[in-house]
Parts: C-alpha cells; sequence; structure tokens
C-alpha cells in the first residue's frame, strides 16, 4: 500500500478499539436488551475504561443504532448477487448461501434485530420505514421478472422474502435450540454447509425454480 493512503499507527489503533467495542457491544446487546444493557457492562466486556466508550460513542443509543446499523449493512450486502442474477436458482440461491453464513459469523447481530423489533422497533423504527422498506421494493421487483419470464412460479414477492429472512435467521435467532437438537454441539462446518443446501433446495423446489 502506498505511503499516501496508508492509515497512521493512530489511525489502526482507533479502528481496532473501535471494532473492539462493537463486537462487545453486540454481544451485550444480543443477551440483554437494549433496556439492559449499559455502557459499563460493554465496556467491561471490550476490556476497557467506559470513559474510552464514551469518547468513541456519547450515548448507548449511539452505539446501539451503530450495532444495527452494521448488520443491517451486511444484510443488505448479501442481497447484491440477488440484483444481479439471471435467474432464481442463481439470485436466491447466492442471497441464501450468503444469509446463512452472516448468521453463523454474526448471531449477535442478528439477535440484537430480532429483539428490537419485537418489540416494535423503538429506536430503529425510521430504518424500517425508509431503507428496509425500499431495499424490498427493489427485492420484490426482481421476483416479479422472475416469475414474469416463466423462471418460477406464482408468489407473492414479499411472502417469500419473509420466508428466506426467518429461514436464515434462525439459524442465529435460535441457534441455542439447534445447538440442543444438535446433541448439545455447535454445528460443524459440515452440519453448516448441508443445512445451507437443504434450505436452498426446499425454498427453491417450493418456488418452482429447480
Amino acid at each position: 500500500m502506498p505511503d499516501a493512503v496508508r492509515p497512521s499507527k493512530r489511525e489502526e489503533t482507533r479502528r481496532e478499539t473501535e471494532r473492539t467495542i462493537l463486537a462487545a457491544a453486540e454481544k451485550v446487546f444480543a443477551e440483554a436488551g437494549f433496556g439492559g444493557a449499559t455502557m459499563q457492562l460493554i465496556a467491561d466486556m471490550a476490556g476497557l475504561p467506559k470513559a474510552n466508550l464514551h469518547y468513541y460513542f456519547p450515548t448507548k443509543e449511539a452505539l446501539y443504532r451503530r450495532v444495527v446499523g452494521e448488520i443491517f449493512e451486511i444484510w443488505l450486502q448479501a442481497a447484491e448477487a440477488l440484483d444481479q442474477a439471471q435467474c432464481p436458482v442463481e439470485g436466491i440461491g447466492a442471497y441464501i448461501d450468503a444469509k446463512m453464513e452472516i448468521s453463523r459469523r454474526h448471531p449477535f447481530g442478528s439477535k440484537v434485530w430480532a429483539s428490537e423489533v419485537m418489540h416494535g422497533a423503538p429506536v430503529i423504527q425510521d430504518y424500517l420505514e425508509s431503507t428496509l422498506r425500499d431495499w424490498t421494493e427493489g427485492r420484490a421487483a426482481a421476483i416479479r421478472r422472475w416469475i414474469s419470464n416463466g423462471q418460477m412460479q406464482p408468489v407473492d414477492p414479499h411472502h417469500l422474502l419473509y420466508m428466506l429472512w426467518a429461514t436464515t435467521q434462525h439459524y442465529a435467532d435460535f441457534g441455542h435450540q439447534i445447538e440442543t437438537l444438535n446433541g448439545g454441539r455447535p454445528l460443524s462446518d459440515e452440519d453448516w454447509a448441508a443445512a445451507t443446501r437443504s434450505v436452498k433446495e426446499i425454498i427453491l423446489r417450493g418456488v418452482g425454480a429447480l
């Protein structure tokens, strides 16, 4: 990397500290909810003085919104393959691949989002009314195009999207239940691969794309 664009040591430290804070906050918010979480709990989880937390995020709400925004942005990026696909097998298949991997790698972020929405989205309602609504309409248009082209059975695009979200995010939001039913063991790499294949086949066959 050229010196002109190489981050300074101070900038690298700042980014690393921010990542540490966000990872700790994600876990605390997932386990305690917005109301039960405190900046002190998050600071303790991050292994940092509380003052450091307030330097990066002045309020708990600011930190919470950043955590929610992070997982939301990851989910939005997961849909890029769907947007560019020429057929539902390619598009929906790639979307399921991406969403399952996100559930595997970011289970706490998914739980934060689920808890927030189940409580009526008191902090992120603006996300739902703007970015999520626009995103959903854009993806619904792609599904309608595949239906119009005869590439899949006529289905309600919104309900298909809800099913995709519910199915893939179940592996994060109800991870403990899945682990219990898996003999008390976390899913292995092979288990995750098998689960992803099954979800894709069930949904794609269900909409007549296979």
